[in-house]
């Protein structure tokens, strides 16, 4: 039986951090995978290939709505499939230069392939080959969920991971939920030329800030899509050639139709078949592996990161930092957290929605009032520039210390943006210190001096450079 100071179960972001951790700390260290290759679910299925494509249909789209006046741009020879391999042969190359390479060069660490089930607190098989050791990180991520639908195993359906590999693009498609990935790839191929509906059981297509999501709904709407919300999704049938969706809104029951039914409700944590039982880590109701602030698991020795946990946010870059501060607490004895108030988040619509800290619903609980101010990117000039004045900046601040507490983004590259307002959030600074700085003029981040300036003047009676 071989002995290990640590052994890594997974392969995705958080086990990657959590391995070049443990080869500088220079701990004998076992890292498991098997799912998804090497890279997990951000460059194979998520971030990487999503984004790839996202971008093909941003410029698509921008080529075909630029609004400049005198200039005339025709896209001919859209060809779908040709895109799509174009993404996937990108993600071949990351997942050769920045996994399988860097892997090779971490002398300390050596990967086995293959289903990790723990048969003792302190020990697993893979492929009936047993290893044991002192600490153990699980980071085996997510897979989508898929909903109660009646008869959709027989008429079938696609996640995300399908999604992104298909050679014919479908003429339409139904994507049931919103959120992120529900909300991305609907734009993407109705920017490629398929019709697209939105199903989601929600009142808003995102839990967020309200006046924001609400003009992004408004923007994805005027591109074609068809969004209803307050949605049950009952049954799935087909005829003929096509896949038939059955749902009750307002009282009433509706059906749609479409080539492919895209599910897009969320993800469910990989804990299934991993024995957790038997190692004594406890899981929650949704399945997810309950930690402390330090990632520990309900054994104080078996520490979990990413998708697979109760953390409040579940992003690839909270899911790599997690993976880091993992493994320094389980091989250096450290206490090392994140504050996940600062962490932000982006969905890559375009425009961006992102955001970090507060909403105005987060601060009236938190303090019994929100002073919250909101500013149109018509107010932005390098937005007038670009003409991409439909988008909207609302920040929170504390209502006695002027902190700011949250920046939320509607725009162009907003996930750019919110790098700016993650520090701000982060280093607790107050409206004075944005009014006080100097942005570049004339670009998009002078939206959030904008915004800060909005607290105490009339910004419509200002001028450019102020």
């Amino acid at each position: 039986m071989e002995q290990y100071d640590l052994i890594i179960i997974g392969g995705g972001a958080g086990a990657f951090a959590a391995a070049i951790t443990a080869n500088e700390l220079g701990a004998k260290t076992l890292m498991v995978n098997s799912g998804l290759p090497l890279g997990g679910t951000c460059l194979n299925v998520g971030c990487v290939p999503s984004k790839t494509l996202i971008w093909a249909g941003e410029v698509m789209h921008l080529a075909r709505n630029h609004n400049i006046p005198g200039l005339d741009i025709e896209v001919k020879n859209f060809d779908f499939a040709t895109v799509v391999q174009h993404e996937l042969d990108l993600v071949a190359k990351l997942r050769g230069e920045k996994y399988e390479k860097v892997l090779r060069g971490l002398e300390n660490v050596t990967l086995t392939q293959g289903k990790a089930r723990f048969v003792s607190p302190n020990g697993i098989e893979v492929s009936g080959q047993t290893y044991q050791a002192k600490k153990f990180i699980i980071a085996a991520g997510s897979t989508a969920t898929v909903p109660s639908i009646e008869n959709i195993q027989q008429v079938g359906y696609i996640t995300h991971i399908e999604a992104l590999k298909l050679k014919q693009q479908p003429k339409e498609l139904l994507v049931i939920g919103g959120g992120p990935v529900g909300l991305e790839f609907a734009q993407m191929f109705a920017r490629f030329g398929t019709k697209v509906t939105i199903l989601h059981r929600s009142p808003s297509i995102f839990r967020g800030e309200e006046e924001l999501i609400t003009r992004l709904a408004e923007i994805l709407i005027d591109e074609g899509i068809t969004i209803k919300t307050n949605v049950q999704v009952k049954s799935a049938r087909i005829e003929g050639d096509k896949k038939i969706v059955s749902y009750i809104i307002d009282g009433k029951t509706e059906e749609v139709q479409a080539d492919e039914i895209l599910l897009a409700v969320g993800k469910t944590p990989n804990t299934q078949g991993l024995g957790l039982d038997v190692a004594g880590v406890a899981i929650d109701e949704k399945q997810a592996i309950k930690v402390n602030p330090q990632f520990q698991t309900s054994q104080a020795h078996i520490y979990a990161v990413g998708d697979i946990t109760n953390t409040p946010l579940r992003l690839e870059t909270t899911a790599g930092r997690e993976g880091t501060l993992a493994a320094e607490n389980a091989i250096g004895g450290t206490t090392l957290s994140i504050d996940y108030t600062a962490v932000p988040y982006t969905i890559f619509t375009d425009p961006q929605l992102a955001g970090v800290g507060l909403t105005e619903e987060q601060e009236m609980k938190q303090f019994g009032r929100c002073l919250c101010r909101t500013v149109s990117f018509a107010d932005v000039p390098k937005a007038i520039i670009m003409n991409r004045t439909e988008g909207l900046i609302k920040m929170a601040i504390h209502p006695e210390t002027k902190q700011i507490l949250g920046v939320h983004i509607l725009a162009p590259n907003a996930g750019e943006l919110i790098a700016e307002a993650m520090m701000l959030v982060k280093n607790k600074n107050t409206i004075d210190d944005v009014v006080n700085s100097l942005p570049m003029f004339p670009t998009l981040s002078e939206a959030i001096k904008i915004v800060a300036l909005s607290f105490t003047k009339d910004i419509s009676k200002l001028s450019c450079c102020v």
